[in-house]
């Protein structure tokens, strides 16, 4: 089976990558250049293009036909027009990587199944995402383009650490400091390990029972927030985290970048019903804990000591977040 990547260096796609060529795929990979970071695995074949730039794209594939086409960096539906034009009639199925935060916020209910209705007005990445799924569903009744979404939720690798903050809240653990919760920590989440991610997602490459549908792929585990926090902590040595409880929109009014990503997605509990994953991809089953991702990260972290560098405008940020909320709520 021959499959291209357009990316495959990421967080999720590099583990997708080492994973099918394990299996035996030719696969092929394109990207700007190689990462030090994920590099990637020896068996591929690597192509050097501008995947934003469509004409690069064309010379470089020149006639090449594909079984399965992935393309892990579209985020706009123009980027999704470009790739309908460039792989119509030149591949057996399109994988489109969508995003578990395209699901209805508020939740109507739980558990999240791919029937789930659609619909974020808080984060405008998440309607981008919808917006290509709808481009998708049309393709395939007009024309019959051949596509498969599949809806990572939080998926993460030993590079990630999984809250708010970043390397600057595990390194204000470490001191001694105050770290923001988002909400009061007791709201449902999930995360995935990537390599967990690859086998529902290898799976899917080629599968005909995955054409003309949709998939999220994550780990059946669920945690509390205050346990994610805890987890790491744990990992990192730290045995009494001085945890504040904030509201997401509260950090939202002082940090607008990412405050959408809280209220959007991340305030919200998740539980996943991954039943039908394993319908179509009988051996998928997610068996890494986040306690055992947590020692991973912090490891990670821990050799060299330029990833533990603290951003000081976030933690300066992080400061006044709490003071103003203990100032105005002064039991808390």
């Amino acid at each position: 089976m021959r499959v291209l990547f357009i990316g495959g260096t990421g967080v999720i796609s590099s583990a997708c990558a080492r994973l099918a060529v394990e299996r035996g795929i030719e696969l092929y990979l394109l990207n700007r250049g190689e990462t030090t970071l994920r590099p990637s695995p020896e068996a591929a074949h690597v192509l050097h293009a501008d995947a934003r730039d469509p004409a690069a794209l064309r010379e470089t594939l020149g006639d090449m036909t594909f079984d399965a086409v992935v393309n892990w960096i579209i985020f706009l539906p123009s980027q999704l027009e470009r790739d309908l034009e460039l792989f119509r009639g030149r591949t057996g199925q399109y994988i489109f990587i969508s995003s578990a935060s395209a699901y209805r916020k508020p939740l109507p209910g739980l558990p999240i199944t791919e029937s789930t209705l659609l619909d974020n007005p808080y984060w405008e990445y998440s309607r981008h995402k919808i917006a290509c799924e709808e481009r998708l569903i049309q393709a395939y009744r007009d024309e019959a383009f051949p596509f498969t979404i599949v809806r990572p939720s939080h998926t993460y690798d030993r590079t990630m650490l999984p809250f708010y903050g970043k390397v600057t809240t595990l390194e204000r653990m470490r001191r001694g400091k105050k770290v923001i919760v988002p909400g009061d920590g007791t709201s449902l989440w999930v995360l995935t390990h990537h390599a967990d991610f690859a086998k529902g997602f290898v799976g899917l490459l080629g599968n005909p029972h995955a054409v003309g549908d949709v998939f999220h792929i994550t780990s059946d585990e669920v945690l509390t927030w205050n346990q994610i926090y805890r987890i790491v902590a744990r990992a990192a040595g730290v045995t009494d985290p001085q945890l504040v409880h904030v509201p997401s929109d509260f950090i939202a009014a002082y940090d607008p970048e990412r405050g959408p990503g809280l209220v959007g997605d991340k305030m919200h509990s998740v539980i996943f019903d991954n039943a039908k994953i394993k319908r179509v991809v009988p051996s998928f089953v997610a068996s890494i804990p986040f306690s055992r991702g947590a020692e991973e990260i912090v490891a990670w972290h821990d050799a060299d000591p330029a990833r533990r560098s603290i951003s000081a405008e976030d933690d300066r940020l992080f400061d006044r977040i709490i003071a103003a909320y203990e100032s105005a709520w002064p039991s808390n």
